[in-house]
């Protein structure tokens, strides 16, 4: 009798581990989609003959697509099967992939990456995958090293474009053939590893909400990413966030309405998931902060601005952005210990401060390598804490037929977080520029323009702090009975959310 518990413990747990390698490569490969264009923009313009307007459409249609599909396509997955959603949702992302890796026209290429941007949603399918199998003990690591993968993957995208464009001949298309390779070892992995729903509410889609929440965050973050462009004064920018405001009390009428919403009101304004929400907003915006303004950084001319390092985009990668990268993925598992433990409240507060300091310290000091390279791996440890604690909390706060949406809107404010602090970057070094500079040399912003940057990246950092301490006060790790009771994860997320 112990004998055949032992083993189906063992077995269990062998259940578990290929469970968690799954979805943590299917989250890897979704956060590489986001950061994998930035350093080639330049390479796609020239090679596609095109402006840098039109070519922002690269990384706004990713974002975009994501603010559609992912709450969207988080809540078909708890309504009518995870895996199935995982694996569609993988498939489109292999297609798009694939697209953007073949065409030679920047309109197909825009297509490719909104298919890429829907599959933003594996992350919230694959936390709620992690509730409904893993055991509740288990839960928190399984879910901080599922999160941990994203500051990973935005981390990797950078570098491994880096490697694939350097030379004297770079084709942004094999950043796009990586991608595809990534996305069906991605794809087969799930589908192998990756057991059949046992857990679906079933339900109508709520079409009318999903289509004015669509709505709503495309006019936010339309202007967020084009404002440079636009000019954040121009009538379009600020018709858009007027917009956004009329569609965002559109849709709180209607969920409050329709008898099944796409997202429970109640659950939305919950004190623990607002504040989750907050929290990943500015996490989300440290984090672009850190990956974007460091690579600016570092290709400064040294020469000709009197900062930076001259680096190419091979070397800003791999020795300025890979430490910071690999400590992400290292303070993972960390991070879901602390979860587990002591709570997702004090792992967040940790995040904050650990965050603040790497952000200081570059601040203070970005004229030896050294500094850059430990500042972010300050900035990298404090992401992935900020990444394991989120999920806790909203797996903590709502019911399981909730997870799913929960996560997904969730993911929406770190992406929408990333796209502020991708134009907050954008508008701030290109609001002081170098005075004095030689005759043909380009516009470079001052040095002071990113000791700002990366004061307000710390600012932002700080703030998690607060939202933890005032947010997240009854928010707590697992209890001892749950930790212990071998029940069905859902069942103790129930508990938790009762509590």
């Amino acid at each position: 009798m112990s004998t055949q518990a032992t083993t189906a413990s063992g077995g269990g747990q062998r259940n578990e581990t290929v469970i968690v390698f799954a979805l943590s490569l299917a989250a890897m490969v979704v956060s590489m989609m986001q950061t994998l264009v930035v350093p080639i923009l330049g390479l796609i313009q020239n090679d596609l003959e095109t402006s840098s307007a039109n070519v922002s459409w690269v990384t706004t249609a990713t974002l975009l697509s994501a603010a559609v599909f992912t709450p969207l396509l988080g809540r078909f997955g708890d309504q009518h099967g995870k895996k199935q959603t995982l694996v569609g949702v993988l498939i489109v992302m292999v297609a798009g992939s694939v697209l953007a890796a073949v065409t030679h026209s920047l309109l197909w290429l825009i297509v490719g990456r909104v298919l890429q941007g829907a599959a933003t949603a594996i992350f919230p399918l694959a936390l709620s995958v992690l509730r409904e199998e893993v055991r509740p003990a288990k839960l928190p690591g399984a879910m901080a090293m599922v999160s941990g993968t994203l500051a990973f993957g935005s981390g990797l995208a950078l570098v491994a474009t880096g490697l694939l464009t350097s030379g004297d001949n770079p084709d942004y298309r094999s950043a796009f053939w990586l991608a595809t390779g990534l996305a069906a070892l991605a794809l087969l992995a799930v589908v192998l590893l990756v057991p059949a729903t046992r857990q679906t509410t079933g339900g109508r889609t709520d079409v009318l909400g999903a289509l004015s929440l669509a709505a709503a965050l495309v006019l936010l973050l339309l202007p967020i990413t084009q404002g440079h462009e636009w000019g954040w004064s121009s009538t379009r920018t600020i018709g858009c966030f007027a917009g956004a405001v009329v569609m965002a009390a559109l849709w709180t009428i209607v969920e409050r309405k329709v008898r099944e919403p796409l997202v429970d009101m109640k659950m939305f304004a919950h004190r623990p998931v607002l504040f989750a929400n907050i929290a990943g907003l500015l996490v989300g915006f440290g984090s672009f902060a850190l990956f974007i303004g460091v690579s600016y950084l570092v290709q400064m001319p040294s020469k000709i601005a009197g900062y930076g390092f001259d680096a190419s985009v091979l070397r800003a990668s791999v020795q300025f952005l890979l430490p910071s990268t690999i400590v992400s993925l290292l303070a993972a598992p960390v991070g879901g210990q602390l979860v587990r433990h002591k709570g997702p409240r004090l792992v967040l507060l940790l995040a904050s401060i650990v965050g603040t300091a790497g952000f200081v310290w570059i601040a203070l000091d970005h004229e030896h390598a050294f500094s850059v390279i430990a500042a972010g791996m300050f900035v990298g440890a404090a992401i992935s804490f900020g990444y394991a604690a989120m999920p806790a909390v909203i797996v903590a706060s709502v019911p399981p037929h909730q997870t799913g949406i929960a996560n997904g809107i969730n993911s929406i404010s770190r992406s929408t977080g990333s796209a502020i602090g991708s134009a907050m970057i954008t508008t701030v070094l290109a609001s002081k520029s170098l005075e004095h500079l030689p005759p043909g040399a380009p516009r470079l912003p001052a040095e002071s323009q990113f000791s700002l940057t990366f004061v307000i990246a710390g600012t932002a950092f700080l703030l998690v702090a607060f939202v933890a301490w005032l947010g997240l006060r009854k928010v707590h790790g697992p209890r001892p009975a749950e930790v212990a009771d071998h029940a069905a994860p859902a069942d103790a997320g129930t508990a938790s959310a009762k509590a």
